[in-house]
């Protein structure tokens, strides 16, 4: 009865493929046009939980990425929503650069620090992976604040199956903050 339990156990534990992690290619244009636009950071996977920190003080993070003002240049701006209810404004550049076969974002003064973007199962979301010194994590966005459950859980359910066991969701309790046009 044991080794049966076991056995089920482990077969509803399997990992799934790999390939379930499709990285985002780019084509042949300057921009990556669907990835323009609002996104809402709902999730992020670490090893451990030190590499998710940044985001405790979090309750929300709405983010805009528009095309920057040169060829291949995208500009981000973000406002977080701290649990104390506080607007911390953000933006920054990303370069586009070709990676094996994927779509990588270079952070302008970052050099250390190394973006991947990948697409996700659910409906309006995407996962980044986030490469810097000294940590490694994935995030997951989505264009709705508050997407499917199931959205969170199959996220969960993969960064685990890649050993990245420390987990963070964001409340998302408070209105997202406006963000600004500067």
């Amino acid at each position: 009865n044991c080794s049966l339990y076991g056995l089920l156990f482990n077969s509803m534990n399997q990992c799934p493929e790999h390939s379930q992690l499709t990285a985002l290619g780019m084509d042949d244009t300057e921009t990556p046009e669907p990835h323009l636009g609002l996104w809402y950071f709902i999730a992020g996977a670490a090893s451990t939980t030190e590499e998710l920190a940044t985001f405790d003080p979090v309750d929300n993070i709405v983010f805009n990425m528009a095309a920057g003002s040169a060829p291949r240049q995208l500009q981000l701006r973000a406002t977080i929503r701290t649990k104390s209810g506080v607007c911390v404004p953000r933006k920054w550049t990303y370069r586009l650069t070709e990676g094996k076969g994927n779509m990588e974002l270079r952070t302008e003064g970052r050099p250390d620090m190394k973006t991947d973007l990948f697409s996700s199962s659910c409906p309006g979301g995407i996962m980044l992976k986030e490469t810097g010194q000294g940590y490694q994590r994935f995030l997951l966005y989505n264009r709705s604040p508050h997407p499917p459950e199931k959205c969170v859980e199959e996220f969960q359910s993969l960064t685990s199956c890649l050993d990245f066991k420390a987990f963070l969701v964001t409340p998302r309790n408070q209105e997202a903050c406006p963000l600004s046009s500067k």
